[in-house]
């Protein structure tokens, strides 16, 4: 009877009435400071990502001023929009296409890049780490080696391909990674290194034999806007939405997993179901982003990492975070691609690998200094 009396009722696994513990813990006053200092950051990021969006439409081959700007976006049948009519096609056609595509692949990789390091729970971890980028990049170089153009839907064969290349990635490692009905993380990790690899082999095969059309296959390879459109726009944002939204709804899940899969289940998880819709969100984001942009690395790794120091492992900020900071990002990055040798356009994976691997050193050095909300 005493033991009885002792012993703590037991929550059934299925229970949904927890609230995850926070990643890290503390008194209330602290979380509250933390809470607010969240907050802070995120309206920080949204005004650097407006600021950079600003800039990138309004620099470039003809630069045009915040006062032009505005006329060319006002109505179209005043006097002043017609003076601006030539301005108003630069920014409709060329420049505001190119930010939203940028803003959203720099989002898509650094929202896709905080959930692969949660759910591996390894900060090295990045968008590609299951292979996704080697099925897309297979599916581009075969469209532009076959001179592929048709169209569906307005989207071009180049995105088509490697967007199917990548989701067919996807669901063969995730076919691999299946033991029973589970899914084992470190079994999908070994299968998405072991396919890409094979991939990427035949995409080195295929670029050996590319002949005269090799400057393309490279230049898509290494990432970049250069053909935006609002057509890729929105291919991408459906997409983007929709894997977004499901791993914010998420977000309180992808905190408990955080402290690994069986205390996860004891705090009312279903772990298997909240692990195979946060890889599929994760994979579409990035399908989604390296359809339409080609390889761009170190956003999804550094960005979701340094905003981890920054404020902390909370994936109920970290996630929009991270989306506002990957599209600020990039956005900057390709400003600078197509203007550092203007008229020529440099590949924006470039840029951000030589940007992000010093910053990334950075960072790892001086991880304690920049602890700061922990």
């Amino acid at each position: 009877m005493e033991t009885a009396r002792r012993r703590a009722p037991q929550k059934p696994s299925h229970a949904r009435e927890w609230d995850t513990p926070e990643p890290g813990g503390g008194t209330l006053p602290v979380l509250r400071s933390k809470r607010r200092r969240e907050r802070a950051l995120v309206l920080a990021l949204l005004a650097v990502l407006a600021a950079a969006a600003l800039v990138a439409v309004c620099v470039g081959a003809a630069d045009i001023s915040p006062a032009e700007l505005l006329r060319a976006l006002g109505p179209v049948h005043t006097p002043a929009a017609a003076q601006s009519a030539v301005n108003r096609a630069i920014i409709w056609e060329l420049r505001l296409p190119r930010v939203a595509l940028a803003a959203l692949v720099g989002a898509a990789l650094a929202v896709a890049g905080a959930t692969f390091q949660a759910l591996f729970r390894n900060p090295m971890a990045d968008p590609y780490v299951i292979g996704v980028s080697s099925g897309a990049a297979l599916g581009a170089t075969l469209a532009l080696l076959l001179a592929l153009n048709f169209r569906f839907l307005d989207v071009g064969a180049v995105p088509l391909l490697a967007f199917t290349g990548a989701l067919g990635t996807v669901a063969v490692v995730y076919q691999l990674g299946r033991v029973g009905n589970a899914v084992s993380l470190l079994t999908l990790l070994l299968a998405g290194i072991a396919v890409g690899s094979f991939l990427s082999a035949l995409v080195s095969l295929l670029v050996y034999f590319a002949g005269q059309r090799l400057h393309q296959v490279v230049f898509w390879l290494m990432g970049g806007f250069e053909g935006a459109d609002w057509s890729k726009v929105r291919l991408a944002l459906p997409y983007f939405a929709l894997g977004t939204a499901v791993i914010l709804v998420h977000a309180r899940e992808l905190n408990a997993l955080l402290l690994g899969e069986d205390t996860a289940l004891h705090l009312g998880v279903e772990v298997e179901r909240a692990k195979k819709l946060l890889l599929a969100g994760a994979a579409l984001l990035t399908a989604t982003a390296v359809a339409v942009s080609g390889l761009i690395g170190f956003v999804g790794l550094v960005v979701p990492h340094a905003l981890r120091l920054l404020g902390g492992p909370d994936h109920r900020y970290l996630i929009p975070a991270s989306a506002l900071a990957g599209a600020a990002l990039l956005v900057a990055a390709d400003t600078l691609a197509r203007t550092i040798i203007a008229p020529t356009e440099l590949p924006v994976g470039l840029i951000t690998a030589l940007s992000g691997g010093p910053f990334f050193l950075y960072i790892l050095r001086n991880r304690k200094k920049l602890r700061l909300f922990n």
